[in-house]
């Protein structure tokens, strides 16, 4: 086949995939590029076809590796910095009160603040980050310090 045939699907699919809004054809479109890049070379429609599979394979592997991370990772819209504008801010807290509570002040407003369950240290006075909001009140982890 033409190479120009290969760029010309590989353009086509270009189109289509900006007009679905799904990826798979753009990982299509790539293939389609990488088989005319291999016809650019006169090699044989066989490499040709290999190179515009394996592409194409590769990448809707990737692709699907990405969306299994993602949905791994099952992060809630409290703990999501682009939702929550707080998470990863600082606060200070002077004592904590039993079971890990406290109160604290943030953004002039004084909050009830929990410490994260997945902290393993013990809750001592300093600097805390925000890492989630459960109802009216942060969760707190304490800053990593930099150990030079």
């Amino acid at each position: 086949m033409s190479m120009w045939i290969w760029f010309g699907l590989g353009g086509l699919c270009l189109i289509l995939e900006a007009l679905s809004g799904t990826f798979y054809l753009l990982l299509v479109a790539l293939g389609l590029f990488a088989a005319g890049l291999v016809a650019y070379f006169d090699w044989s429609l066989w490499h040709q076809l290999a190179g515009f599979i394996i592409v194409s394979v590769i990448g809707l592997l990737l692709l699907n590796q990405r969306r299994v991370e993602r949905k791994r990772s099952n992060r809630s819209a409290t703990s999501d910095v682009n939702v929550n504008l707080d998470i990863g801010m600082l606060v200070d807290v002077s004592e904590w009160k039993p079971h890990g509570r406290t109160e604290v002040l943030h953004r002039g407003v004084r909050w009830q603040a929990a410490l994260s369950p997945t902290v393993s240290e013990p809750a001592l006075p300093g600097q805390y980050t925000i890492v989630d909001l459960q109802g009216v009140t942060l969760i707190l982890a304490p800053v990593k310090s930099k150990e030079n």
